[in-house]
């Protein structure tokens, strides 16, 4: 027996409707095309056809459908059959498709597009860190990095994507989360910089679900500070985190400017584990962050480097996947152009 399988509300997205009904966020050749047909009474029934090239973890189907079915001009005389956010897709797998009068959703190609585009990029990006963690906890840092209002969609995807966590609300809003972090070095910077005072103060407030992680490369001496910051809370520290700038060598590792030792690196992370260990905190985890992408992160797990947990930042958002649509039919006959084809996919489930 099948199981059915969810989607997300269209309500969810809080989508400009009008707007983007109106064709505000569509390249304008569509807008033109559309308001052509209307103008000769042309209205054709089409098939089109969603696609991109790159094997890839599929993200934005839900948010694609929730604009189809708000600001088409007639989604119940739509028929949309569309793949799920999660599902691992091949290159040139159709993964939504289209079928009605052309001029009651021409205007959207845009929009969906570019919804299927960045929420599959984040998605895909996302998965490739968490298999090469091998099963640690990817935290997902990103927003920083780029434009506020791309953060709830961008966090879902990431949550498809298999990551553990999310830095703000924003970001898990769609799926009913919430944002965590660590101590911030402005907060350090706030206590004069005094790591273990800002450690302490944070502890003291903070709710007692809350795993407290301490940034321990303010006064870069990651090794002192994380002995210093665990005596100072004991069990309420549950972990600290690494955030070596790449342009220094952290003083646990000697004074030598050695170009290879700078930054969050294997010995830095091997000395403080040894660091705790020896002083009888094994259970305090190390969270490590400061340019990692897969690439990194699988070279740190081949070798068997003590992290437990990875944050990653901007390189979940870099990189391309994009989308292409087609009409593949028209009155039920052959128009793609040449070099497409229609390309049915059993797998597409009819959106009711």
């Amino acid at each position: 027996m099948s199981v059915e399988r969810a989607r997300l509300a269209p309500e969810v997205f809080e989508l400009p409707v009008e707007r983007i009904r109106d064709g505000f966020y569509t390249d304008a050749y569509f807008n033109h095309a559309r308001a052509a047909l209307l103008a000769s009474g042309a209205d054709p029934r089409v098939l089109m056809q969603v696609f991109q090239r790159n094997d890839a973890v599929l993200c934005g189907i839900d948010e694609a459908i929730a604009i189809l079915r708000l600001c088409s001009h007639g989604w119940d005389e739509l028929d949309v059959r569309a793949l799920y956010d999660g599902d691992a897709i091949e290159s040139w797998e159709t993964v939504l498709t289209i079928e009605g009068e052309y001029t009651r959703f021409a205007h959207l190609e845009t929009v969906y597009l570019g919804v299927l585009a960045r929420r599959t990029l984040v998605a895909t990006n996302v998965r490739r860190v968490v298999d090469a963690a091998g099963g640690k906890e990817i935290l997902y840092f990103p927003a920083r990095h780029d434009h506020f209002a791309v953060q709830p969609g961008d966090g879902y995807a990431a949550h498809v994507g298999g990551a553990a966590a999310v830095s703000t609300d924003a970001q898990a809003a769609l799926w009913g989360g919430s944002g965590i972090g660590t101590i911030p070095h402005a907060l350090i910077a706030a206590y004069g910089g005094d790591t273990v005072r800002a450690a302490a103060e944070f502890a003291r407030w903070a709710p007692l679900e809350m795993n407290v992680v301490v940034l321990v490369d303010f006064e870069n001496d990651s090794a002192r500070t994380a002995l210093e910051v665990a005596r100072a809370l004991g069990p309420q520290l549950w972990g600290v985190r690494l955030d070596t700038s790449g342009d220094l060598v952290d003083r646990t590792l000697g004074e030598e400017d050695d170009p290879a030792l700078r930054g969050v690196n294997e010995l830095l992370v091997r000395a403080v584990r040894e660091a705790l260990d020896a002083d009888g905190f094994d259970e305090v985890r190390i969270v490590v962050s400061g340019g990692f992408d897969a690439e990194r992160i699988r070279a740190f797990e081949e070798r068997g480097v003590p992290v437990d947990a990875y944050g990653v930042g901007s390189s979940l958002i870099r990189g391309q996947n994009d989308f292409t649509a087609d009409v593949v039919l028209t009155g039920g006959r052959p128009s793609a152009k040449v070099g497409r084809r229609h390309r049915p996919n059993p797998r597409l489930e009819r959106v009711s």
